[in-house]
């Protein structure tokens, strides 16, 4: 008997994220398999991911490490509360990840995405100084151009006005440090640009305003990722360490793009030498296969929750699948394949290699401005007259029928793909981009 086709697809009942729905829906965009660094369309044709599926798929699609201790764990026990109740993976998985955090994040918080991570280290902070007899300590500080997730305490420390724009009223007590992009002073950098750390000291003149003893943490992305590859200036980071350290005020990395090797280390405050008091991870901490996001903290922060009287809950807060069993053993498959094959160390590695790939692009029609670090890269496109993102939408979608995945995020072309990605396969993304560009 012959197999019957597939049914024709109806995509009306899907409202879909952070997509035009009604154009998407003209001509759907499908992929239904996956492998290492590609994907497969219904059709059979292969896209080569560019992306890392979101940002996330940084081990390469499908591993089959990952897939058997899915199918192992769902067969074994597919789901265990963690509310006054435990499995061993979840603290296996918690160990792991602390063994291998820098300085003295010592201790793990389970949820399931970035954005609950974030809301998650948002909380933290504001129940850590209340802990500590300074409960006047409410305001947090952001970025603009920041983005921190879409739960309504990472939307508030997130400084991207359109995501914003239509939700009305969010948190109190919210303010922000200015963007560190100014393209007359850092176009065409190669990696991080020596001029901006004066940026950081916008601190002191909102510490100034608002006093610090209102203040409890500041939160940032080492490198702001859906914004466009925004890669901090020489000394930024330890500048922001500073005023924080001197006026007591928690600082928090939101490195759910940055983590898991991207910038070619384990973590983004690795790479640049800094030590946060709250980190926030997700995407390639599963390697995308299975929703999850952690939120690690230093001992200190954890032991002011401690002194609570004995049997109360320290921390009322937490999610129904936090520390997920399937998502856990997932999680501890990514991280021996990231051990075992070097991922961080290959991502350093390649990153010479995919910089003059990247900024090879200069002088191409449109261009003007291109970023990277680790393995990350934007090349910032002109915008239409009165047209912005229109441009860079049209070229995703002349990149992708060439069979290359590449992101606009408005009028940036943004590149972040698996860590396991060889030199052909970075010639071809670049290449793409350039050839749709010449074209245009």
């Amino acid at each position: 008997m012959s197999a019957q086709p597939p049914a024709p697809l109806d995509p009306e009942a899907y409202w879909m994220p952070f997509t035009a729905n009604r154009r998407y829906k003209r001509d759907p965009v499908l992929f239904d398999a996956a492998e290492g660094m590609y994907y497969q369309r219904p059709d059979g044709g292969k896209v080569l991911d560019g992306i890392a599926g979101l940002w996330c798929v940084n081990a390469g699609h499908r591993r089959p490490e990952i897939v058997q201790a899915i199918a192992h764990c769902a067969h074994q026990l597919d789901y265990a509360p963690s509310f006054q109740m435990g499995h061993p993976l979840a603290f296996q998985f918690a160990e792991a990840l602390c063994a291998q955090a820098p300085g003295d994040l010592s201790r793990v918080f389970f949820s399931n995405s970035g954005s609950e991570a974030v809301d998650t280290a948002l909380k933290i902070a504001l129940g850590y100084h209340k802990a500590r007899g300074q409960g006047q300590r409410v305001r947090l500080i952001g970025r603009e151009r920041s983005y921190h997730g879409v739960g309504f305490g990472g939307l508030s420390v997130s400084g991207i006005g359109g995501h914003r724009k239509n939700f009305g009223n969010l948190l109190p007590y919210v303010d922000y440090l200015p963007h560190t992009y100014d393209r007359s002073q850092m176009a065409y950098t190669h990696g991080q640009p020596a001029w901006g750390a004066h940026l950081a000291d916008e601190l002191e003149r909102i510490v100034a305003l608002h006093d610090a003893s209102t203040i409890a943490a500041v939160i940032v992305e080492p490198v702001a990722g859906s914004t466009g590859v925004l890669v901090p200036p020489q000394g930024y980071l330890q500048r922001l360490r500073e005023i924080c350290d001197k006026h007591g005020i928690l600082l928090i990395f939101d490195e759910v793009i940055c983590a898991f090797g991207r910038l070619g280390a384990a973590y983004a405050s690795e790479r640049f030498g800094v030590q946060p008091d709250i980190l926030t991870c997700a995407k390639g901490l599963t390697n995308g296969a299975i929703p999850m996001g952690a939120t690690l903290v230093r001992e200190a922060v954890y032991q002011a929750y401690m002194d609570a009287p004995e049997g109360a809950i320290e921390f009322s807060h937490g999610y129904t699948y936090s520390g997920h069993p399937v998502a856990c053993a997932a999680g501890l498959a990514t991280l021996a394949i990231h051990q075992r094959e070097g991922l961080a160390q290959r991502a350093r590695e390649l990153e010479p290699y995919w910089e003059d790939a990247a900024h090879a692009l200069r002088g191409l029609p449109g261009v003007v401005d291109i970023r990277n670090i680790g393995l990350l890269a934007a090349v910032e496109l002109e915008p239409l007259p009165g047209q912005a993102g229109k441009r860079g939408y049209a070229v995703h979608q002349a990149c992708l029928a060439k069979g290359s995945l590449i992101r606009s995020s408005g009028d940036a072309m943004l590149l972040s793909p698996p860590l396991v990605v060889d030199k052909p396969q970075i010639d071809q993304l670049f290449s793409t981009l350039a050839e749709v560009l010449q074209g245009a």
